[in-house]
């Protein structure tokens, strides 16, 4: 990604916090990284348990999925955020190695997107992951409820 678009990212992302799920050290701290830089607060988490306490705890507005996780699966953790209605509202990006072909099954349950794992460019530092993330910041917005709490909208 061009050093302009980077700072297009960073313009459009103060203060957004994003919840980045994945056991494999690696890719986590790459991916991290990478938020980071594009003007991300991250938070991570390393199985699924550690995804669902953390998610909780911070409310995200955007949270990285990866769907091969210890303790709790992916599909079991996008299950439980959405039944949570502290969480339901929250973007969920699935990040995974699997084909495409558990795509549609997995927008049917509850995710925003879709990203496979495939397709991040470990010399690029993982832009595309932020501009994604940014693609769906931008069709969700957080507004604060009358009761203090946060509620994800679709923008049309």
């Amino acid at each position: 990604m061009k050093n302009l678009e980077m700072r297009n990212l960073e313009m459009n992302t103060p203060n957004q916090k994003v919840l980045l799920v994945e056991d494999s050290k690696f890719l986590r701290l790459m991916n991290e990284r990478a938020l980071t830089r594009a003007g991300y607060q991250v938070n991570t988490a390393a199985d699924g348990e550690e995804a669902l306490l953390v998610a909780q705890a911070k409310l995200p507005d955007v949270i990285l999925l990866d769907m091969m996780l210890p303790k709790l699966s992916g599909p079991e953790v996008l299950r439980r955020l959405k039944e949570n209605p502290a969480t339901a509202d929250i973007p969920v990006i699935v990040l995974t190695s699997l084909s495409q072909k558990n795509e549609e099954r997995l927008l049917q349950e509850g995710a925003a997107a879709y990203f496979e794992k495939s397709t991040l460019d470990l010399d690029k530092n993982s832009d595309r992951l932020a501009a994604t993330v940014a693609t769906i910041l931008s069709r969700f917005r957080r507004p604060v409820t009358s009761a203090g709490g946060l509620r994800a909208s679709a923008i049309e």
